[in-house]
């Protein structure tokens, strides 16, 4: 299982209302929709930089604090974001993007730039810069995590296997 895109470098603590504010809470339900107001706060006009499906976010420390709401997974994976790799992420942040299907690496990324090439291989745990020539090694997915996101997260899961593995 791998990724390859290109990097869109955001700083530690990035919290759910960056992601997507608040204010659109109630009245965009569309995520499709949502997804063209991505950081717009810290970051305006995101949404229109994005190639989407050729694009890894890259942050630091604490990718996704703040709030529960599972709209700031959904809204980066609308947004066509292939994986986002950070050095930490918040708890309810990392669990709700493995359930709706978005890709999250943790490893430490300091040396990696806005605009680098990365190819990810999710198998090997390995993160190659191709524009940097360098590598970062990070534990791999457990088979269950690459499962989640093959199916496109828990409830695609769930149907196709109709409960959780014994083994968990």
């Amino acid at each position: 299982m791998s990724y390859k895109g290109f990097v869109y470098k955001f700083s530690d603590n990035i919290n759910t209302d960056f992601i997507i504010s608040g204010r659109y809470k109630f009245s965009i339900t569309d995520l499709k929709e949502l997804s063209q107001y991505i950081f717009e706060d810290i970051r305006p006009n995101f949404s229109k930089e994005i190639k989407r499906g050729k694009s890894i976010i890259v942050a630091g420390e604490n990718f996704g604090m703040g709030s529960s709401r599972e709209q700031a997974p959904w809204v980066i994976k609308e947004a066509g974001i292939i994986c986002v790799v950070a050095k930490s992420f918040a708890r309810i942040f990392y669990r709700n993007s493995f359930n709706i299907g978005l890709p999250l690496i943790e490893a430490d990324i300091s040396e990696i730039c806005e605009g680098d090439l990365l190819e990810i291989d999710v198998d090997k745990g390995l993160i190659k810069d191709l524009s940097q020539n360098l590598q970062v090694r990070f534990s791999p997915w457990s088979k269950f995590q690459k499962e989640l996101i093959r199916a496109g997260g828990i409830i695609n899961y769930l149907e196709k296997h109709k409960g959780f593995p014994s083994e968990l």
